[in-house]
């Protein structure tokens, strides 16, 4: 698995969780305002490698107790399966922060049960989502990944990075009506200073 930087410690990533960060390489998005550009490649020259994190996550056993698998976008990554499945013996939660643009691997990996909490992010509404995503995109996908979140019964959140000068209130309004109620929702603001692209 490409892995681009490890967070070995937070609070605030997994909640209620004392958690790592492990951020894959790569991303199939080109958001304006990403906070991890540097990311988005699916090269890495100084990748970490895979065998070294998880024996690291391995020797964090008790001091640890959750691990949030993040980018990027970690659906990318074609061995993520087999990477959580190593992971999922040591007695970790395992996050996943994801985009929602592959939906089979998000259903998949719920039903093998590999994960205890989702994070998605909702870009913009459907008439601005490729604006915000720098890609094209079919909306149907992501709503299709919304669904599978929504009725898995794993802990999840929907969310937005609000840009001031991209997304209006009503936009949120109108992302918030994609979700069932019983979804928790969130907005991020957006910080500029972090902003790599």
């Amino acid at each position: 698995m490409l892995i681009g930087g490890i967070q070995k410690f937070t609070l605030s990533d997994f909640p209620g969780i004392p958690a790592a960060i492990v951020f894959t390489q790569g991303c199939n998005f080109r958001c304006p305002f990403c906070h991890n550009g540097s990311l988005l490649p699916m090269k890495n020259t100084e990748h970490i490698s895979t065998d070294k994190v998880l024996d690291w996550i391995y020797r964090k056993r008790g001091k640890l107790t959750g691990v949030v698998i993040s980018g990027g976008e970690p659906t990318l990554q074609h061995d993520l399966l087999d990477f959580l499945r190593q992971i999922r013996p040591m007695g970790y939660q395992i996050k996943l922060d994801t985009n929602g643009s592959k939906p089979s691997l998000i259903r998949e990996l719920l039903e093998l049960q590999l994960l205890d909490f989702i994070a998605m992010d909702i870009k913009a509404p459907w008439h601005k989502y490729e604006q915000l995503c720098g890609v094209e995109i079919i909306p149907e996908t992501i709503k299709k990944s919304i669904a599978i979140i929504a009725k898995s019964g794993v802990r999840h959140t929907f969310r937005t990075t609000v840009v001031p000068e991209l997304l209006t209130p009503e936009d949120i309004t109108e992302i918030k009506s994609y979700l069932p109620a019983t979804s928790p929702y969130i907005t991020q603001k957006f910080i500029k200073e972090l902003a790599v692209i």
